[in-house]
C-alpha cells in the first residue's frame, strides 16, 4: 500500500500548496531542456542551410563552367580565354628581361669598341606583350607582339624608347603539307634568330646573329610538312617580303626572297627553343639549309628595321637598289634527355653597284648544354652547364679589302624556376678581335647576369 503524504496540517501549520515548488523546478528544467533543443536544431537548420547553399553554389558553377559560352584558364602561355566550342582562343602574356651587363652591354665590333671605356649596366632589355590564338577555326591562329620600352642610349631620341608592334601574323595551318603565314614576323631562316629572346641558351645571341640575321620582315610566306613521323620527314619554308624590315614600305620594285628545307632525320619535330629544359625522352634532331637573297638599300637587318654592317652607307644615305645581298646557311641541332647542341654555317656577300666592290662575310657558332643532375643526383635539377663558340671574319671598317676576325667563348648557367618562363641565366664570354689594317690583337671579359620572366 502507498504510504499517504503528509502535509502541513499534520503538523498544526496552514494548509500549503506543496505542487507549486515542483512545478517551478519542472519549468525550470523543460526551459532548459527546450533552449538546448532550440540551439541543436538550430546548429542543424544551419548544417542543412550551409549545405544547402553550398550545394546551389557548386550547380552553380558547374553550369556556368559547362554552359557559358567561354573559358578562362591560365596555361603556359599566359591568361587564356577560349570558346566552348574552341574556335576561338586568345592568350594573353606579359614578359620582363631583366639584366646587368659588365664591362659593356653588346658585342665590341672594331677597335674602338675594345678600348672603350669599362660600362656597368642594369637594363630593362625587353619588356613585351603577347597576343595570340585562333579564331573562327582553330588552323586559322594568329600572333601579335608588342615591345613596351626599347632599351636606348643616353644620346637617343626618347622615341626611340617607344613601344612598337614587332610581330603581327596571321597563319592558315588547314593541311600539314601546305600553310600559309602573312604578315610582320622574324623570318624562319635560321634556328638562333627565330629561337625566342626568351628561350635561349644564354643571356645574349652569338656573335653570328648582328651579321647574317634576315629578322623581321613583311611578306607573305609558304610552309609545309611531309612524311611526318618517319626519318624522311620534311619541313621547307619559301617566302616573298619587302626586304625592307620592320613596319617599312618597300622604296623600289626589288624583294627579298628566301627559302629553307629541314630534314627531321628522326621523325620528330624539334620546336624553336634551346635547351633541354623539357626533359626530352627520344632523341630528336633536325638538319636544315637556308638561303636568301635581296637588293636595296640594306646590307643588314634588325628588330629596328633595316641597317647597315660596319664599313657601309647607312640605309638612309644609300641609293636605291645599291646593295644586292646574297647569303646561305647550314643548321643541326639536337636535343635528347638533357643535353642540347645546336650549330649554324653562314656565308654571306654584299655587291656594292655604286663603288663596285663585293665582299664576303664568314661565320659560324657551335653551342652545347647538359643537365649533370642526370649523371649527378646532388646537382640541383633546375641547373643547366653549357658553352657556346662563334667566329665572324669580315671586312675591316675602313679598308674593305682586308679581312677582321672575332671570335667568341661563353660559358653560360642557367637556373630554371619554372622553365623559360621564368629562368636566371649567368654567362662570361672572351672575346678577340684580329685587326688587320692596323695589325692588332684585342680582347675583351665581358659578364652577364639575367633574369626571364612570363606571366
Amino acid at each position: 500500500m502507498k504510504k499517504p503524504q503528509l502535509t502541513s496540517q499534520d503538523f498544526g501549520l496552514p494548509a500549503t500548496d506543496l505542487a507549486v515548488a515542483p512545478t517551478q523546478a519542472e519549468n525550470i528544467v523543460d526551459e532548459k531542456i527546450e533552449k538546448a533543443l532550440d540551439e541543436k536544431f538550430a546548429a542543424r537548420d544551419k548544417v542543412i542551410d550551409d549545405d544547402l547553399d553550398n550545394t546551389i553554389q557548386d550547380k552553380i558553377a558547374a553550369k556556368i563552367e559547362n554552359e557559358f559560352p567561354v573559358k578562362a584558364s591560365y596555361s603556359k602561355k599566359g591568361f587564356r580565354l577560349e570558346t566552348r566550342g574552341g574556335n576561338w582562343q586568345t592568350n594573353l602574356q606579359w614578359r620582363a628581361q631583366l639584366r646587368y651587363t659588365n664591362p659593356t652591354s653588346g658585342d665590341p665590333r672594331q677597335l674602338t669598341s675594345f678600348d672603350s671605356e669599362a660600362e656597368s649596366t642594369f637594363e630593362a632589355r625587353r619588356l613585351r606583350m603577347k597576343i595570340g590564338g585562333h579564331g573562327y577555326r582553330p588552323w586559322l591562329g594568329y600572333y601579335f607582339e608588342v615591345d613596351l620600352q626599347p632599351s636606348r642610349d643616353v644620346d637617343d631620341s626618347s622615341s626611340s624608347a617607344s613601344a612598337r608592334v614587332i610581330d603581327w601574323r596571321i597563319t592558315a595551318v588547314k593541311w600539314d603539307w601546305a600553310a600559309l603565314r602573312v604578315g610582320q614576323w622574324k623570318i624562319d631562316y635560321n634556328r638562333e634568330r627565330v629561337d625566342s629572346s626568351g628561350r635561349q641558351q644564354f643571356v645574349e645571341r652569338s656573335i653570328v646573329n648582328r651579321i647574317f640575321t634576315i629578322d623581321r620582315q613583311v611578306g607573305v610566306q609558304l610552309r609545309g610538312r611531309f612524311f611526318k613521323g618517319t626519318p624522311a620527314e620534311m619541313r621547307y619554308w619559301a617566302g616573298v617580303f619587302t626586304g625592307e624590315g620592320r613596319g617599312v614600305r618597300n622604296n623600289d620594285e626589288h624583294m627579298m626572297y628566301m627559302a629553307r628545307l629541314q630534314w627531321n632525320f628522326f621523325g620528330r619535330d624539334l620546336k624553336w627553343r634551346q635547351t633541354d629544359v623539357e626533359f626530352t625522352e627520344k632523341p630528336t634532331g633536325s638538319l636544315a639549309f637556308a638561303a636568301a637573297m635581296n637588293e636595296g638599300r640594306c646590307t643588314r637587318w634588325s628588330s629596328s628595321g633595316c641597317g647597315n654592317l660596319d664599313g657601309y652607307e647607312s640605309a638612309t644615305n644609300a641609293v636605291q637598289g645599291q646593295f644586292k645581298v646574297k647569303q646561305m646557311m647550314q643548321e643541326f641541332a639536337f636535343k635528347w634527355r638533357g643535353f642540347s647542341v645546336q650549330e649554324e654555317f653562314h656565308w654571306k656577300t654584299v655587291d656594292d653597284r655604286v663603288n663596285n666592290t663585293r665582299n664576303d662575310f664568314v661565320g659560324a657558332y657551335a653551342q652545347t648544354g647538359y643537365f649533370f643532375q642526370n649523371l649527378f643526383p646532388t646537382v640541383p635539377k633546375q641547373l643547366e652547364l653549357a658553352f657556346r663558340y662563334g667566329f665572324v671574319k669580315e671586312p675591316n671598317e675602313l679598308d674593305r679589302a682586308l679581312d677582321n676576325l672575332r671570335q667568341e667563348f661563353t660559358l653560360g648557367a642557367n637556373w630554371f624556376v619554372a622553365g623559360h618562363n621564368n629562368k636566371f641565366t649567368a654567362d662570361y664570354s672572351y672575346l678577340t678581335l684580329e685587326d688587320e689594317l692596323f695589325n692588332r690583337n684585342l680582347n675583351e671579359n665581358r659578364l652577364r647576369v639575367q633574369w626571364d620572366i612570363s606571366f
